[in-house]
């Protein structure tokens, strides 16, 4: 209900779609009517509801709040770590109506003020030139009346000009001018300690102003309609070019292929990763030469300056370990370099135990990059061997457990061998165990060969989508045969192991067998041997040529011995034995009489003939456990470095000391005699000796 209110106001009274207004009836006060007493009228809209008292009195509150009524409040996400989906709590509530790029200084900013303080500069000078102007004119204009009083008050202190003294006066006001305050920011990249004697040099900033961009909004919808329609102007697209290339000419539809094929290539060119690819490569190797500093230093500069005191003794120094987590468990079964790129090396990966094979990798490092290989190629079957071709650096070649042959193409990217032989198109029965490239045929055509224990020596012949192969020999045990059926004898089949190529006579090879013996064979003849030597008690692991001498030969078996021949006695001309099983041995490319040898104990000896003809001159293990057994060893044909192979799948690089890679001294008055002459008549005074007291004895 309304109550009562003072004189002339009005009352309003707000409830359940109700409005009621109430105004005094008397209008004029002097006439001494009482206000209070005069009755007051209801006025009533025609449609208003009839409530009663308390429907009146009933309060409706409204609360107002910032939610967006229209943000979804049900949003859930997928929740990796709980793995379930989460509900959402916080939405984003801000509608943005209204937003525009601009390019305005705040004032309180450095570069505001210093606008600020350049505008109030060029305001004061432009107003000082205006009053030097105008009392200049006021001067001139009073000066020729008072010619005479200038000339009387001559030593006064008027002598001044007025134009000097407004010219000082607004020098002062402009010296004297409030410049604003920069406010001094610290620089965290330049910050020094008080405690710091160096300085840091001012780092250099360079800058440029230009125009923000131009910006578009793009908007569209992507109904069902519009995507079937879309798929139905391609479908025409294609009739028609079909439709246009039927019209086409032979020639044109050859022409149309070839540039198809330019653009698939130049696509594939352009892509993001190819093009990053080489920058990529060099900043990885750069990093790598950063994390490896101390390493890239001792390789380059290092030499242990003990040798001087020891006698005639050396040392190998540990460089770059390099291993891969994928070949983690397979054991390193063959080592080459690169014959162009020195830093380049393969490494063969597979399984020395027989009853536990299963796959192979093929991997090439480079002393760049020792974290990561540049090349990696898998294969289903172990790795026993591979060797790189002298004239295509590219071509690798290699031999499996499994007896295939294959050769990869580096140049490729796939990771499928370029070719490989199958048992349908011909491959070994046993484990292929070396592998040679040998000189083109006659036909200009790659040539290989192969040694397997199933006792062939197989030629294989690179033509253009296959591999041919032809027998060159087959190994028989001479002296061991078997009576047979009807009469007939059988010949024991000899199992190879290891062969190697005269470096001069092209049609000369050894082969090393399980039997312990090497046959010194011919390209031309199939059946015979040309020399046997009843080498080693236990299969040969290992045969080499002397890389200057013609007529040397050297071999390592299981029997823990190696063995120094030449290949005209039947009987070695050095023995050592090595108290452990021999993996491999590898002549030294610098040095006729230099070679070194690794064993299953972990050991690594290099033997100089020249220094000491009964034991080697450095005998050193090289893995961290004892367990693990070192099964290859090869020299860098350039660099004083050696790489061996462990059978956990890791490769060590080491560092040869000057003792054990000595050069002929320098004779007062001579020059130093170098070269594969001089290196002749070292290995041939040595083996002088030992055929003297042989014939002695």
């Amino acid at each position: 209900m309304p109550q009562k209110q003072p004189p002339r106001r009005q009352s309003f009274s707000v409830g359940r779609g109700a409005r009621r207004r109430d105004e005094d009836s008397g209008t004029d006060v002097g006439e001494g009517a009482d206000e209070w007493a005069q009755s007051k009228a209801t006025v009533r809209p025609p449609d208003q509801l009839e409530l009663t008292d308390a429907e009146l009195k009933e309060e409706f509150t409204r609360i107002l709040t910032a939610n967006n009524p229209h943000a979804p409040q049900n949003i859930v996400r997928y929740s990796f770590k709980e793995g379930t989906y989460k509900l959402i709590g916080v939405v984003n509530q801000l509608a943005v109506h209204f937003s525009q790029v601009g390019n305005l200084v705040p004032k309180d900013s450095d570069e505001g003020r210093r606008q600020h303080y350049r505008d109030e500069l060029a305001a004061g000078s432009q107003e000082s030139t205006k009053v030097v102007i105008s009392e200049t004119e006021i001067f001139e204009e009073e000066e020729e009346p008072k010619e005479a009083e200038a000339e009387t008050e001559a030593g006064s202190q008027t002598d001044m000009p007025v134009a000097e003294a407004a010219a000082k006066v607004t020098e002062e006001e402009l010296m004297t001018h409030k410049q604003p305050k920069e406010r001094k920011l610290t620089n965290q990249f330049n910050f020094s300690e008080r405690a710091s004697q160096t300085l840091n040099n001012p780092l250099r900033d360079r800058e440029c102003q230009m125009e923000p961009p131009p910006r578009t909004n793009f908007s569209a919808t992507a109904n069902q309609w519009e995507i079937y329609d879309a798929y139905i102007e391609e479908l025409e697209k294609q009739e028609k070019t079909k439709e246009k290339e039927k019209a086409k000419t032979p020639v044109a539809k050859k022409m149309g292929k070839m540039t198809m094929r330019k653009m698939t290539s130049m696509e594939s060119q352009s892509d993001d990763i190819t093009k990053v690819t080489q920058a990529a490569k060099i900043v990885e190797r750069m990093v790598n030469q950063n994390t490896y500093d101390d390493v890239a230093q001792d390789f380059k500069y290092y030499e242990d300056a003990a040798d001087e005191y020891r006698d005639q003794e050396g040392t190998l120094l540990p460089l770059w370990k390099f291993q891969n987590d994928k070949a983690k468990r397979l054991a390193v079964t063959a080592l080459c370099w690169n014959p162009k790129y020195n830093d380049l090396f393969a490494v063969g990966h597979g399984s020395y135990d027989f009853m536990k094979q299963s796959r192979g990798m093929l991997l090439l490092y480079s002393m760049k990059n020792p974290s990561f290989p540049e090349y990696i190629f898998s294969s289903e079957s172990g790795i026993m061997c591979l060797d790189m071709h002298v004239d295509h650096p590219y071509l690798v070649v290699v031999g499996y457990y499994d007896g295939n042959v294959a050769i990869y193409n580096l140049k490729k990217p796939h990771s499928q061998p370029s070719f490989c032989s199958s048992a349908k198109s011909g491959k070994h029965t046993d484990p292929v165990w070396q592998v040679r490239w040998q000189k083109d045929d006659m036909d200009n055509n790659l040539n290989f060969f192969s040694v397997s224990s199933d006792g062939r020596i197989v030629s294989w012949t690179l033509l253009k989508s296959e591999l041919v192969h032809t027998d060159v020999i087959k190994l028989k045990v001479e002296g061991n045969t078997t009576d047979g059926l009807d009469g007939l004898q059988l010949h024991t089949v000899g199992c190879g192991t290891a062969f190697d190529f005269h470096k001069e006579i092209d049609y000369m090879f050894l082969v090393g067998t399980e039997e312990g013996k090497i046959y010194k064979c011919s390209k031309s003849y199939s059946s015979k041997f040309l020399d046997t030597y009843d080498a080693h008690n236990m299969a040969v692991d290992a045969v080499s040529w002397n890389p200057y001498h013609t007529k040397v030969f050297m071999s390592c078996s299981s029997d823990w011995t190696v063995k120094i021949w030449d290949h005209t006695i039947k009987t070695p001309m050095f023995i050592y034995d090595l108290n452990s099983a021999v993996g491999d041995v590898a002549w030294a490319p610098y040095s006729s009489t230099v070679f070194a040898a690794v064993t299953t104990n972990g050991k690594t000896h290099v033997f100089d003939l020249s220094i000491n003809k009964y034991e080697a001159i450095c005998s050193q293990p090289v893995v961290a456990k004892k367990k693990n057994k070192i099964t290859h060893v090869q020299f860098n044909p350039i660099h004083p470095i050696i790489i061996v192979g462990d059978d956990r799948g890791h490769v060590i690089c080491l560092k040869l000391s000057p003792n054990l890679r000595k050069m002929p001294k320098e004779k007062k008055g001579q020059e130093v005699q170098k070269g594969p002459a001089v290196e002749i008549a070292k290995l041939d005074k040595l083996l002088n000796l030992v055929r003297e007291v042989k014939t002695k004895t």
